[in-house]
């Protein structure tokens, strides 16, 4: 299996920089906790707090043969699970709340233009434009920016435990790719991101223009 492509934090920045304001943050979490498309087309206003700097999974997003998408229970109870994110996202968030989030505690966190749940086949156009703008390889995937998380989480002292937590998996199989817990060590993980964040270059808080999309 050829190796995935691994990004920079700065490479990181320069593509949330370039797409469509309403999914900065898709792509910084994205990266950042490592969570999956699905997992972060299903989150809820009400699984992401603010104070404690988590994210909660509880669902992931599915299609049906016919289109139609619905949330479900995740493959595992490894799936559910909150994982930390770094406090220099936390401007980030709020904005993206303020902004883009639908209303109330079960709206849902990304949605489309229209204000429509958010669809894999219909970001794809967003996520090519912002890879080109931002120049990083072709060979990028969306799902990339889950194995450069990993990368960066191993790369901050995530042992292979902690990274199982944060992916949401039950075998050590897949950790242990990165790996050459508790909720306190995946607030260690989340700071020593954070620090990476500063040092590559990544600006964390943009705050949407006075012309930026909303909901």
């Amino acid at each position: 299996m050829p190796e995935r492509p691994v990004l920079t934090v700065a490479e990181v920045f320069a593509i949330a920089d370039s797409i469509a304001p309403r999914y900065r943050l898709l792509v910084l979490l994205a990266a950042f906790t490592t969570l999956r498309f699905g997992e972060l087309a299903a989150l809820r206003r009400r699984d992401i707090d603010l104070e404690g700097l988590t994210v909660t999974v509880r669902r992931a997003q599915a299609e049906l043969q016919d289109g139609r998408l619905f949330d479900k229970a995740p493959k595992s109870a490894a799936g559910v699970r909150s994982v930390s994110f770094p406090a220099e996202l936390l401007d980030a968030v709020t904005r993206h709340l303020e902004h883009f989030a639908a209303s109330g505690r079960d709206g849902h966190v990304f949605v489309g233009p229209q204000g429509g749940q958010l669809r894999r086949s219909n970001f794809r156009d967003d996520w090519v434009k912002a890879r080109k703008a931002a120049g990083v390889t072709a060979e990028l995937h969306f799902h990339d920016l889950r194995h450069t998380g990993n990368t960066l989480a191993s790369t901050a002292g995530a042992s292979t435990r902690e990274l199982m937590t944060r992916m949401g998996h039950s075998s050590s199989r897949a950790a242990l790719i990165y790996q050459h817990m508790t909720s306190d060590r995946d607030r260690a993980i989340a700071d020593r991101l954070g620090a990476m964040i500063r040092g590559g270059g990544g600006v964390a808080s943009g705050t949407p223009g006075e012309d930026a999309e909303r909901t």
